[in-house]
């Protein structure tokens, strides 16, 4: 893997300015100011307001008191085409935050200009795509890092180390709930299932590939609703139970929450992302909540990006490999739930 070669420090660039584009520049600039070996050196949007680093939408998750300026554009170069920025030679990583259904092209064109790539998820709706896109990114000699963010998120990266750890025994019950309404931003295009997938690749999305990442491959799928809601049971022929749930909530004044229960043989631990402490641990009779580190899904994934870039054999990051297999789960899912009937899922 071709990493970074010269002393100066991670380049960085942002092609698309809306919420989560903002969100990864926040969490850039919050590793930079920590000590993270990087700089924020351009922008990509064809709205000149956002490009200038001027704030808008706010998300399911973020400050509220969010600063109404992101950057000052004096340090930072604003392009209103992607082409612009990906032949800006001081950027050598490149978080793509645009619609899904640009995800792989404009990935494809960073990894061929030789930049390296986070890419938000999902980073497409169709398997072929992503496939397509290994392809390029296997011959670049580039990362490609799908932004799995929950894997990083406090509280849930905890749950990992304690299943990988067998501290309380194995699981052998899970289960994952992530609700909202649909985000106020960008309603025109998360409407359109073709462009977006819905629900089940808006929200759902992250508890398939949290699935995945604890317990491995699921045997078959059950599942009832389709692509604006759906629930699932995820069944191994060795292993837990394991539930989700996930979908928009018709009303916007919905809160977004996401919550898991997960039951092992001396112990369970609960998060509740709403609650005063979002962990609890249940052990001993008794209810802990264990200390999380501070900061989101998005901060800690920022900063182990820009490690990544820097490094020759990075480790722990999600690849497009697990991106494809989640991709192939959600089809199993929306097909049991067309069909009412479980599917094999052989991921």
């Amino acid at each position: 893997m071709t990493t970074q070669s010269t002393n100066r420090p991670i380049g960085i660039g942002i092609i698309g300015m809306g919420y989560m584009g903002q969100t990864h520049a926040r969490a850039y600039l919050d590793a930079i100011a920590d000590g993270s070996d990087a700089r924020l050196v351009a922008v990509c949007d064809p709205d000149p307001d956002l490009r200038s680093g001027l704030a808008s939408n706010r998300g399911n998750i973020g400050p509220g008191d969010a600063p109404d300026r992101i950057f000052d554009a004096d340090d930072v170069a604003g392009y209103d085409i992607a082409g612009a920025l990906l032949a800006d030679d001081a950027i050598d990583l490149v978080s793509v935050c645009t619609p899904t259904d640009t995800h792989v092209d404009l990935a494809t064109l960073a990894l061929q200009a030789g930049k390296h790539v986070l890419v938000e998820k999902p980073v497409a709706i169709r398997g072929e795509e992503i496939e397509r896109l290994i392809g390029v990114a296997e011959r670049s000699g580039r990362l490609c890092i799908p932004a799995m963010c929950m894997r990083h998120w406090p509280g849930w990266r905890e749950l990992k180390s304690i299943i990988d750890a067998g501290t309380h025994g194995r699981v052998v019950h899970a289960r994952f709930e992530r609700l909202g309404s649909m985000p106020a931003w960008g309603t025109a295009f998360y409407a359109d299932l073709d462009r977006s997938g819905g629900a089940i690749f808006d929200l759902h999305v992250h508890d398939a590939d949290m699935a995945l990442w604890l317990f491995g491959a699921t045997d078959a799928v059950s599942s009832v609703g389709d692509h604006h809601h759906i629930d699932s049971q995820y069944r191994y022929k060795q292993g837990p139970a394991v539930t989700t749930t996930g979908g928009w909530l018709n009303d916007p004044s919905c809160p977004f929450s996401m919550r898991y229960t997960v039951e092992f043989e001396r112990a369970v631990l609960t998060f509740d992302s709403n609650a005063e402490h979002p962990a609890t641990l249940h052990a001993n009779g008794q209810a802990t909540h264990p200390t999380l580190e501070p900061g989101t899904g998005y901060d800690h994934q920022a900063r182990a990006v820009i490690d990544a870039a820097g490094r020759s054999q990075p480790e722990g990051l999600p690849t497009l490999g697990d991106a494809l297999a989640v991709t192939r789960l959600i089809d199993a899912e929306r097909r049991s739930a067309s069909e009412a009937r479980p599917i094999p899922s052989n991921i």
